[in-house]
């Protein structure tokens, strides 16, 4: 079920209860800005979620809201986990949903890192 990404923070999302060490994650990179780990429904070979630790719905309330250090940090960890899993060559595709429309599913922002195969188009025609 897609999400408003307009709505308020939810502190029960299933994010927010991984940074509470509520459920269990395969963690694959963390630091003081961002954590990152294996998605447990993998759509791709490799697909590795980036979540922040703040508390942001979606993209554009972490870009209206977070703090400059929080953004950069964010970023860069998104970088870093790509460039260690070894993603960068032969190629690999970010994916951030936001909103009904976006299908977003879970209310804190967070970025989808797929690769390992050919992905095909971005979007579908029609």
């Amino acid at each position: 079920m897609a999400i408003d990404a307009t709505q308020p923070y939810d502190d029960e999302n299933i994010f927010a209860k991984i940074l509470r060490d509520e459920i269990p994650n395969k963690t694959v990179y963390e630091d003081e800005h961002a954590l990152a780990f294996h998605d447990i429904n993998p759509q791709a070979p490799h697909h590795i979620l980036v979540i922040p630790k703040g508390r942001y719905v979606s993209w554009d309330d972490f870009s209206a809201n977070g703090s400059d250090g929080e953004i950069a940090g964010f970023v860069r960890a998104v970088g870093h986990v790509a460039r260690e899993a070894g993603m960068v060559e032969p190629g690999y595709r970010l994916l951030a949903n936001i909103g009904k429309d976006g299908h977003q599913e879970v209310p804190h922002l967070h970025v989808h890192i797929f690769a390992g195969k050919p992905l095909g188009p971005m979007l579908m025609r029609g």
